[in-house]
């Protein structure tokens, strides 16, 4: 009987250690770049190539992220340039509507946040989006799927500018 009681409560002191160990944390979002690390955006950007349908490649995200990717179209004339976007970032879905200011080569102040256009193929095919504070970064690309060559060059870059490409999650 003894023996009985015993196995009855150590099943229930189990049960209770596994209940205080309580939910798994989630995914951790970003920074996903070094915030001691330099960043530089593209100086020769010309934000008139800008102009046109963007889709959503890959973007820095948590582990385990379900965001289904997005798409941007980029609009304006005389400098002063529009988006409209859905997008992936840092694992959550984000509606866009507004003006892209320039402030600066290869800058931009979007929804109050600053994107830096760190890399553009030499054709515009594909752009290579981060930020300072390395909250997010993503990759758009023009006419269908990212080639290889060019996913790989995108990686380089952001690897440069201190992001962890480890965490770039390709769609």
């Amino acid at each position: 009987m003894h023996q009985l009681i015993r196995a009855a409560l150590s099943g229930l002191a189990l049960l209770a250690l596994v209940a205080c160990t309580g939910p798994r944390a989630p995914a951790t979002p970003g920074p996903y770049r070094a915030p001691s690390a330099p960043i530089w955006s593209n100086a020769q950007l010309d934000q008139s190539r800008l102009i046109g349908r963007w889709q959503q490649t890959a973007s820095f995200a948590p582990q385990g992220s379900r965001c289904t990717p997005g798409g941007a179209e980029i609009g304006g004339q005389g400098g002063a340039l529009r988006i409209t976007a859905r997008l992936c970032l840092s694992g959550q879905s984000v509606q866009i509507n507004g003006p892209m200011p320039s402030t600066g080569p290869g800058r931009f102040l979007v929804n109050g946040q600053p994107w830096w256009v760190i890399w553009a193929d030499t054709d515009y095919r594909t752009l290579a989006i981060a930020t300072p504070s390395g909250d997010f970064g993503f990759i758009l690309n023009r006419g269908g799927g990212l080639p290889p060559d060019r996913l790989t060059a995108a990686r380089e870059i952001f690897d440069f500018n201190g992001y962890d490409t480890r965490r770039l999650q390709t769609y």
